[in-house]
């Protein structure tokens, strides 16, 4: 089983990488024989902005150019997508969504034109999110912040391309406390990650973690 965990975050000492590593931990002591790329979309430069020629590959007018087929590859090796990043603004970084508006083009995530029937061509592809926000969980229940992120996220980025998002976590309070409470939930999860069901569950803010992330 191999996993692709990608990562959104400037600061390679903050929160959100320790996490994912913890993750990467989790679903190599399940067993050794997985597989895990950890992708640092930040430290490689990722170019975000989607550009002229990403619209002319979005209307099939050309190719892809070689960063978004080689992130691509990296998605087709894949059986499960991890995505970690921090809750900017109740999304993800800009960052994060630059590199999902930019690979899953035209073509390869779906298919589309106006006189045919969308394609949905991620059918095999295995999603989890793993958010990581500074306000608490009453804070998104109050205000139905988590519920717009899957309908955001979850429904109109992977379930658009026909991937399955199996979990969909959100790591509260994350300026607040012990960060240990948000690395041992990350490593439980990396355990149970590659033996999830085909059931998505839904959205679930849990517990607190530290001051590292938010904006560092």
């Amino acid at each position: 089983m191999h996993s692709l965990i990608v990562v959104a975050h400037h600061n390679p000492r903050s929160l959100t990488h320790s996490l994912a590593a913890r993750i990467a931990e989790g679903v190599i002591a399940r067993d050794p024989e997985n597989t895990v790329e950890l992708v640092d979309l930040s430290a490689q430069g990722f170019e975000p902005r989607f550009s002229a020629a990403d619209l002319a590959v979005h209307h099939r007018e050309a190719p892809p150019p070689a960063d978004v087929v080689a992130e691509q590859a990296r998605i087709d090796r894949a059986d499960n997508l991890v995505l970690v990043y921090p809750v900017y603004w109740w999304s993800m970084p800009a960052l994060l969504k630059g590199w999902i508006d930019r690979v899953f083009a035209n073509g390869w995530a779906f298919d589309f034109t106006a006189d045919a029937k969308l394609e949905k061509k991620l059918g095999h592809l295995r999603v989890h999110l793993v958010g990581i926000g500074g306000a608490d969980a009453g804070t998104y229940a109050r205000h139905g912040y988590a519920e717009a992120m899957k309908t955001q996220i979850d429904h109109g980025i992977f379930d658009y391309c026909g991937a399955q998002v199996l979990t969909s976590e959100l790591l509260l309070e994350s300026e607040i406390q012990d960060p240990a409470v948000h690395l041992d939930a990350a490593r439980a999860l990396g355990l149970k990650l590659v033996a999830a069901s085909g059931h998505p569950e839904s959205v679930t803010p849990v517990r607190p973690a530290s001051r590292l992330d938010a904006r560092l």
